[in-house]
């Protein structure tokens, strides 16, 4: 059983198992407890798959006198038992661990953002606000300018939308209550339901680069408003800008109709839920986090 459950982030997801397993270890080793803000954990750059390092065990280490590899082994066997089918756990010297995002699961995350943000980041759907606007942000408040830059975000949306729409003329995804004209696409997928995000050996259909990108780029923003604790530290427009940028990469270098439509329909459903998926997302941050209309056509 996947343990993903609504509106959960990967990074919450690692910190929910951290947290566990440390309440154990603390129990049996006689160890104080760390609270979860409390927990180093940071998601790599490696786009070529979903990475989270922790250096919890190092930390332990410099009051417990132990080795950090001893202390990595011992809550990494923990996890193994309780989270294998998630993450591929790895323990590199002196003692950090790895968790390696495991496709099923990333698929799953994929699925949630197709059904929508609108519960993410503790706010609603709202009402869409102009630039200006004073936005709360975890802590303290931010003045949002309407900037700029905010118009290529702007314009990576309505691509988005344009695409779902064609995408429903070619019937390769079947919406439902018009959504795909509003730019609202929460729960409006009626088919494929799921999208075939994996193929038959339980491995994503992405292989190229900036897919990948894409998705890291996606799992970083959800991540980021899932912290509240941390989300004053967040600059929302360099966000929604890097996002609108992987999607441009991803639109240019992976095709969706044409040969691919033809031969190979399931992963043109599975680049059309990126589409979807990117177009969820850029839509919170521009009206919930920017202050800004998400235009759906330009």
């Amino acid at each position: 059983m996947l343990q993903l459950s609504n509106n959960t982030g990967i990074k919450r997801l690692i910190y929910t198992h951290l947290l566990s397993v440390l309440s154990i270890y603390a129990k049996i080793d006689n160890i104080p407890s760390i609270e979860n803000d409390k927990i180093p954990l940071y998601k790599s750059r490696d786009i070529n798959r979903i990475l989270y390092i922790s250096g919890v065990a190092l930390q332990l280490s410099k009051s417990q006198n132990r080795k950090g590899i001893d202390i990595a082994c011992a809550i990494a066997s923990h996890l193994s038992s309780n989270c294998g089918d998630e993450f591929i756990i790895e323990i590199v010297p002196p003692g950090y661990i790895h968790f390696v995002l495991t496709d099923p699961i990333l698929a799953a995350c994929l699925q949630q953002l197709v059904q929508g943000m609108g519960e993410r980041g503790g706010q609603g759907e709202g009402g869409t606000r102009r630039g200006g606007d004073k936005e709360k942000g975890g802590q303290g408040e931010t003045k949002i300018e309407n900037s700029s830059h905010l118009f290529a975000v702007q314009y990576a949306h309505a691509r988005c939308c344009s695409l779902m729409r064609l995408a429903q003329q070619e019937k390769l995804i079947q919406f439902g209550d018009n959504n795909v004209n509003t730019g609202s696409a929460m729960g409006s997928v009626i088919s494929p339901n799921p999208i075939p995000w994996l193929n038959s050996d339980r491995k994503l259909r992405f292989s190229h680069s900036a897919s990948r990108r894409l998705i890291s780029e996606l799992v970083q923003v959800v991540d980021d408003l899932e912290f509240q604790f941390a989300a004053g530290s967040v600059n929302w427009e360099k966000a929604a800008i890097n996002l609108s940028q992987a999607f441009e990469a991803f639109w240019c270098n992976c095709r969706i109709w044409g040969d691919v439509k033809i031969t190979s329909p399931e992963l043109s459903q599975a680049r059309l839920g990126l589409v979807i998926a990117t177009q969820s997302v850029l839509r919170f941050l521009l009206e919930e986090k920017l202050g800004v209309f998400a235009l759906v056509e330009l």
